[in-house]
């Protein structure tokens, strides 16, 4: 067995520490997710899934435990260390697309490659292929604006792809469609994620979608059970 693409391990998180009324939002939470894993992580709205998936991602600090991505330790690092981690290791997808909307889908997809150091060209590439494996390479040239929600939020998907990372983290990624886009852009997500073999964490409260993933995970009162 692999060793976990994402560990974490006794994570804790208190907001307004030391105050009254402080609110403990993890409290050691443990999870693990393999190379070619694809794990739902399902919560109550309130419960501290979008902080979770945060820490899990280097973009918050937990006020104790473990974070390794790829094996590395990544807690105490830097900032600096950990920007360059989460640059080209993680990506993320949020409920809202987050487009740019003065460029293409293409362009979108481009771009965080051209601020990784990619070729123009070797990015171009890239996207155009990304984009045909979601079923939406005729809209290429297109701004978010002449695109459909599942359309935008598949071209988030790709753009979260760009740079090959190790893991992907998603936050609600259908959350804001209807079930029948909602279904196929699903299905585009976990085609992404199996032709590349990468890990990915999924916070959702579609229990139909948690169902067709490899494992879920529930949180709540800031702890972590394999459901």
């Amino acid at each position: 067995m692999s060793d976990p693409v994402l560990r974490l391990a006794g994570v804790q998180k208190v907001y307004k520490k030391g105050e009254p009324g402080e609110v403990h939002v993890l409290r050691g939470a443990d999870l693990s997710v393999r190379r070619g894993e694809i794990v739902a992580l399902v919560a109550p709205s309130g419960a501290g899934k979008s902080t979770l998936l945060h820490i899990a991602g280097l973009l918050d600090i937990a006020d104790a435990g473990t974070v390794e991505i790829a094996g590395e330790a990544l807690q105490d690092k830097p900032d600096r260390r950990r920007t360059a981690v989460r640059r080209d290791s993680v990506g993320f997808v949020y409920q809202f697309h987050h487009l740019l909307p003065e460029f293409t889908a293409l362009e979108n997809i481009v771009l965080p490659q051209l601020a990784n150091g990619t070729a123009r060209a070797t990015a171009e590439d890239r996207a155009r292929s990304l984009l045909n494996s979601v079923g939406i390479g005729e809209r290429a040239g297109h701004r978010p604006a002449a695109m459909s929600g599942g359309e935008q939020q598949r071209v988030a998907f790709c753009r979260a792809m760009a740079n090959t990372p190790k893991l992907l983290l998603a936050d609600e990624p259908t959350g804001n469609l209807d079930p029948a886009t909602s279904d196929r852009v699903f299905d585009a997500l976990v085609t992404l994620v199996r032709d590349t073999g990468l890990s990915a964490l999924i916070a959702t409260h579609n229990l139909e979608l948690a169902g067709r993933m490899d494992r879920i995970l529930r949180l709540e009162d800031g702890h972590l059970t394999e459901a």
